[in-house]
């Protein structure tokens, strides 16, 4: 029997090479309820990913389902069972 489909959040290798974090189906109806379940077992990359506050990063870009999260302070974006959640590093330069 498969169990309840639920937001899968993904590292990318570049945040991989600083911090392990495989990818990983959690439950969360936002970004934040799925994240904080990620840092539970993982609080190096929650140092990685968010700042002091609680804040995505500066240089850090989450999306869902290809969409660019719209909330960084809150991380009040949606997910739905099955979403995609990326995370990444924001490159920038030329």
């Amino acid at each position: 029997m498969l169990g309840k489909p639920m937001p899968n959040v993904v590292f990318t290798d570049n945040i991989q090479r600083h911090v392990a974090c495989p990818p990983v189906r959690v439950e969360g109806a936002t970004v934040k309820d799925a994240l904080e379940v990620v840092f539970q077992d993982n609080p190096r990359a929650r140092g990685y990913v968010l700042d002091d506050q609680g804040v995505l990063r500066k240089h850090m870009v989450i999306f869902v389902d290809g969409q660019q999260i719209k909330d960084r302070a809150g991380l009040s974006d949606p997910t739905n069972p099955g979403s995609e959640v990326y995370v990444m590093q924001a490159l920038s330069g030329g």
